[in-house]
């Protein structure tokens, strides 16, 4: 998914700050605020809320939340006195304040067809026929920035309309709705699953040949 706002290019699928064609550098974790905060624009959010999603179920420095803003601030070129792109909510939180373009969502699934995602704090996922890793390896298909997290932890199967996830022999487990699995688990729509702490959800969405017709003679 690729987001533009004022020359900027948020790109969630590569992992990406772009000003132009130029890369800009941030680190994981303010990427992935940055990203949780243009996701949720223009909605405030909680410091509170902001530490469970950056760091579910960690302790970690009161600090740390507001270095990750200035490092944002420092590679958008943002004044916190007249901010443009990341507001500070007094004695409450942070919001992104700049307008948007180029939303992207992924296509529709074809009628009669199955689609597969997996929604994140910060990205949806869609999940293609075959096998997809998900681990804290950067070369795997599902990348999860997290400790608890192996490099190649889990991966789930997509075939013949059905989804199976399998755990991978990782450190901390993954748990489907609560349960630790210890062989391939099918995943059905709403599915909870846990990779370490960090949590997903898994979407089974199917567009009706009908529906899709009805769309089509009525326009």
């Amino acid at each position: 998914m690729k987001l533009q706002f004022d020359g900027w290019v948020f790109d969630a699928d590569a992992r990406q700050l772009l000003l132009g064609s130029e890369a800009v550098r941030l680190s994981p974790k303010a990427f992935e605020l940055l990203g949780v905060l243009i996701a949720r624009r223009p909605n405030a959010l909680a410091k509170a809320q902001l530490k469970d999603l950056l760091w579910p179920e960690t302790f970690v420095s009161d600090e740390n939340l507001p270095s990750l803003v200035s490092e944002i601030r420092n590679a958008l070129g943002d004044d916190p006195r007249g901010s443009r792109y990341v507001r500070t909510v007094q004695r409450f939180g942070y919001a992104f304040c700049a307008s948007v373009e180029g939303d992207a969502r992924p296509a529709p699934p074809s009628p009669g067809e199955p689609s597969f995602r997996l929604i994140l704090a910060t990205r949806e996922v869609v999940l293609p026929d075959g096998e997809s890793v998900l681990g804290r390896s950067r070369e795997v298909a599902v990348w999860l920035d997290s400790a608890s997290v192996s490099r190649r932890h889990a991966r789930i199967v997509v075939a013949a309309g059905q989804a199976t996830i399998e755990d991978l022999d990782s450190k901390n487990g993954t748990r489907v709705r609560g349960t630790r699995i210890a062989a391939p688990t099918p995943l059905t729509d709403g599915d909870e699953i846990r990779v370490g702490v960090v949590r997903l959800l898994l979407r089974r969405l199917t567009e009706s040949p009908t529906a899709s017709a009805t769309g089509s003679s009525s326009s």
